[in-house]
């Protein structure tokens, strides 16, 4: 899974040297000609997709990467906010799951780490 999640990510951009969790969307090569306001326009809106996409999938990677983590330390499928055991449901609709359902709500409040 995560090295489908890293081809995706380096399909639209490049990793941040600096902050290796983040990646940063990788421009269109620059035509020849000067882009009308339409053109800018577009590239704009291409830009925001791209960024929201890059966005999504370093959250998956980022998250799988925890649950390794977590699987290597024995805590795995522990939710974070109340240390109980995620549901088996839950683990297996999204095994990077941090919160069991009760807390689910909560769980994008968590400290990214």
């Amino acid at each position: 899974i995560s090295n489908n999640l890293i081809t995706e990510l380096q399909s639209l951009g490049v990793q941040n040297q600096r902050v290796r969790q983040d990646w940063i969307p990788v421009p269109d090569e620059p035509s020849d000609t000067e882009p009308d306001a339409n053109d800018l326009g577009d590239r704009s809106e291409e830009w925001q997709a791209i960024r929201g996409t890059l966005d999504l999938l370093e959250t998956r990677l980022n998250n799988v990467k925890r649950a390794l983590q977590k699987i290597e330390k024995g805590t795995f499928g522990t939710c974070e906010i109340c240390g109980q055991q995620i549901e088996e449901d839950r683990l297996a609709a999204n095994p990077a799951a941090r919160t069991c359902i009760k807390h689910l709500a909560e769980e994008d409040n968590l400290r990214i780490t």
